[in-house]
């Protein structure tokens, strides 16, 4: 494995690096308290064209790919992980599924305005009381006269209820396989359809930037042509597409973790106690170098399951164990920040308060650590 970035990608982490540090690092703090969506934040990643990195051109994307996603994730999540869930869960979760598995005519029709960024999409997976089950849905979709009639609930869905929320595209079973398991496929739902309504909107621990909302489904009925991909594949489409999410929300509990870093290093070159920097003492020298050295060992994983994926390999066991190393390092590089703050660190004021309440979810939104070591351990060949 190559080391270090080619001049292409450092030009593009260089750019997002500079603009989460000058455009979003002196505001964000206010949306976050208030707890709305950063809607010119969103605009300008837009114009910058972050939203159709990893797209062809002829779909308005920027030809790039999905490590550089992830570059543009880690820097973003330096500064803030709500705008940078924002990012991933619209490229990854929202326009992805159309863009591997969609029509023609799909693409052609919604691809466009999420690369631009002017229309989000969202991922409608989850269930009330289905957590990580996500293979046994209560959602159903009907074919009636030519239409898809769905009903039921998904919830904890980002990005499904901005004003720029265009789609959500759903699982939902669709009838039962012949062994009496259900047949799940997927269908895209514009968010203006009637029958289709935006539920609570939660009270978070964190990610208080970022929208999410439960997402409610009464007789809602979209044409037959909406289904995306194979009927009965939707399941197994899904899979795929959280596989390689992995990987781009390891790339933002790494930049979460440095962000740690970054603030810890400012911090203890200018707090002063008992007549010296707090840095000058060892405790918490050993500190920092302890965070440093999970962000790089985190980084350096994500980097693999990106280059395997990209080479077309396989990358599932790389995913979840990229996953599982950021999400840990996230989670202990926040707790380890907020120490070295003190009472400082228990102020929303300071960023590492938000990256603390941010860190904690990378634990469990798309897959569980616990899921992570299920894949990883079955990936090694141990019994299911």
């Amino acid at each position: 494995m190559a080391h270090g970035l080619s001049e292409e990608y450092e030009e593009l982490r260089r750019t997002v690096e500079e603009f989460a540090r000058t455009e979003v690092a002196p505001v964000i703090g206010d949306y976050y308290e208030r707890g709305a969506f950063p809607y010119d934040i969103v605009a300008k990643m837009g114009r910058m064209g972050l939203f159709g990195l990893p797209f062809p051109e002829e779909h308005g994307g920027m030809g790039g790919d999905y490590f550089a996603l992830c570059l543009a994730l880690e820097e973003l999540a330096r500064a803030d992980s709500s705008v940078a869930i924002t990012l991933e869960a619209g490229v990854s979760l929202g326009a992805m599924p159309i863009h591997r598995f969609g029509s023609d005519e799909q693409r052609r029709t919604w691809l466009p305005r999420l690369c631009s960024g002017e229309a989000l999409g969202a991922f409608g997976l989850t269930e009330p009381g289905g957590g990580s089950d996500a293979g046994a849905p209560r959602t159903t979709a009907r074919l009636e006269d030519g239409e898809w009639v769905v009903d039921g609930t998904k919830s904890f869905i980002t990005n499904s209820g901005t004003d720029i929320t265009a789609l959500v595209t759903v699982t939902a079973a669709t009838g039962h396989k012949p062994d009496g398991r259900p047949e799940i496929s997927a269908i895209l739902i514009p968010s203006d359809t009637p029958g289709m309504s935006v539920g609570q909107h939660y009270s978070k621990v964190g990610w208080n930037a970022s929208d999410t909302n439960e997402l409610v489904f009464d007789d809602c009925r979209v044409p037959e042509a909406n289904l995306v991909g194979e009927r009965g594949r939707g399941y197994a489409q899904f899979l795929r597409i959280l596989d390689e999410g992995r990987i781009a929300i390891a790339a933002l509990g790494v930049g979460l973790a440095q962000g740690c870093v970054d603030e810890s290093l400012r911090y203890a070159g200018e707090r002063e106690a008992f007549g010296s920097t707090i840095g000058s003492y060892q405790a918490i020298q050993f500190t920092i170098a302890d965070m440093e050295a999970r962000v790089h060992t985190a980084r350096l994983a994500y980097y693999d399951a990106a280059s395997r994926m990209l080479a077309g390999e396989p990358f599932k066991k790389q995913a979840a164990i990229a996953k599982l190393a950021s999400s840990n390092a996230a989670m202990d590089n926040a707790r380890d920040a907020t120490q070295i703050f003190g009472g400082y660190g228990f102020m929303n004021e300071y960023p590492v308060g938000r990256f603390y309440r941010d860190a904690k979810i990378l634990e469990v939104g798309e897959g569980t650590s616990e899921i992570q070591r299920m894949l990883i351990a079955r990936e090694l060949g141990l019994p299911a």
